[in-house]
């Protein structure tokens, strides 16, 4: 199988660690849709057709094991249900699934909605803004409404630099040799984690045990008077009648709120700066929201109306999908195109080079909205656009993410605009695919609300 050569011991993982994004891009562009490497001692497989993607997403619960590796990613979310595998991931899944389906999605739009005519409230015309930290604002916002009940007041802002600092140990963890190092071995990135994980553990465990005072009903269901995520997880119960120990649910609360405040708020940052750059994109959102809204908030039964708000998120994940890389290691037996897989190898594919390569998606690196039309003549292959995964193992988040994007988007696109110089912006992979310089944007208040 062809591949570029490695260093001893190191493999690829310097020219990795330099620019993942390139990297990954020069293996599909120069050696085929099944790639050979290494990512230091690790054998590895990189994958770039939609067939064998679909293949390895639908397998990863049944012939791949999630990839062990990154002492500070596991830090910080612990076992929860992305990280289990076997029964212990069908237990857990079970259990949190119910947190997010459609239904509750539904009852938290109100709350998405909430939250941005909040932030947008604070707005003026002219001002200047970091689009980055509005929209994590805003996303941090409701997910702890959603998750706890309430936006935590002054912990807020401390549970944000927790998470943050986390955020990029785990980035910088993922591109350099310290991946491989021992959870024994301490660093000066390793101290400021345990500082981070300690901050955010004494919180979500302070909230737990205040919730469990309160007492939960045994049968399921959220606890009297309560309908956030956390009172859901507690009161939440296997088929044997058994509830998820108080450090399960802190895993599973510190995932859904990692997940849901930082993966929204990326793909919004980058949807605002597409939009600045895509008038006519921008001129048709306004358009659908005057005629979709009429000037009032959009509510959940909105959500299916907006098609073209939905269209342009689908497009900016496609362009800029925050989860930018996704692994399984092959156990025994596993094979990928009828071929047998040594046991250990890392199979690893990137939404960033999928979404990217012009096979699946004509004019591939240009944001056009219009290439998700139901009637649009370039169909997406299966797998070509796979932004929050596949499989079972698909981001139980999906459909929060979606909603509150569109919802989000669409209750601050009625009343401003946020203007981007017109300059190049250069993605960062780290944990999640962010901007590598603070977006900073001009507010424009729309003509409809100016003078209201």
């Amino acid at each position: 199988m062809p591949g570029p050569r490695g260093l001893p011991v190191l493999g690829n993982l310097p020219e990795f660690g330099r620019d993942p994004l390139a990297f990954l891009t020069r293996l599909r562009d120069e050696f085929g849709d099944a790639v050979r490497w290494s990512l230091g001692p690790r054998p590895s497989l990189f994958l770039s057709h939609p067939e064998h993607i679909a293949e390895l997403l639908g397998a990863r619960e049944r012939a791949y094991d999630i990839l062990d590796i990154g002492w500070a990613f596991k830090r910080v979310v612990g076992q929860s249900v992305i990280m289990s595998k076997g029964e212990d991931w069908r237990r857990k899944r079970s259990l949190v699934q119910p947190t997010v389906r459609p239904r509750q999605v539904r009852a938290y739009a109100a709350t998405m909605v909430d939250c941005a005519r909040s932030a947008a409230d604070g707005w003026r015309d002219g001002d200047r803004v970091d689009v980055r930290h509005e929209m994590a604002l805003i996303t941090q916002r409701v997910v702890l409404r959603c998750l706890f009940g309430n936006d935590l007041g002054d912990r807020t802002r401390a549970l944000a630099d927790a998470m943050n600092v986390a955020e990029r140990v785990i980035g910088a963890e993922l591109r350099s040799m310290s991946l491989f190092l021992p959870g024994w071995v301490t660093t000066p990135a390793r101290q400021r984690l345990r500082a981070a994980v300690s901050t955010i553990d004494a919180e979500v465990h302070r909230l737990i045990r205040a919730r469990l005072r309160e007492g939960h009903p045994q049968g399921g269901g959220a606890a009297e008077g309560r309908d956030d995520l956390l009172s859901r997880l507690l009161a939440a119960r296997d088929e044997q009648g058994r509830p998820l120990s108080p450090r399960e649910v802190r895993d599973e609360a510190v995932t859904l709120w990692a997940a849901g405040h930082e993966t929204t708020s990326t793909a919004l940052t980058w949807t605002w700066h597409l939009l600045s750059a895509s008038p006519s994109a921008r001129d048709r959102l306004e358009t659908e929201l005057d005629r979709v809204l009429g000037g009032r908030p959009p509510t959940i039964d909105d959500h299916d109306h907006l098609i073209w708000a939905q269209q342009i998120v689908k497009e900016a994940l496609r362009l800029y999908p925050p989860a930018w890389l996704l692994a399984g290691v092959a156990r025994e037996g596993a094979t990928l195109g009828g071929t047998r897989l040594p046991a250990g190898t890392v199979v690893w594919c990137s939404p960033w080079t999928t979404h990217r390569d012009p096979r699946w998606f004509p004019r591939s690196t240009e944001f056009r909205p219009e290439r998700w039309d139901g009637d649009s003549p370039d169909p997406v292959p299966d797998h070509a656009w796979y932004p929050f995964g596949g499989g079972q193992r698909t981001c139980l988040g999906a459909r929060f993410a979606q909603v509150e994007a569109v919802l989000v988007l669409a209750t601050l696109a009625q009343r401003f605009r946020l203007d981007l110089p017109p300059t190049p912006v250069t993605p960062r992979a780290a944990l999640l695919l962010q901007p590598s310089a603070p977006l900073l944007a001009t507010v424009r208040a729309t003509v409809r609300t100016t003078g209201r």
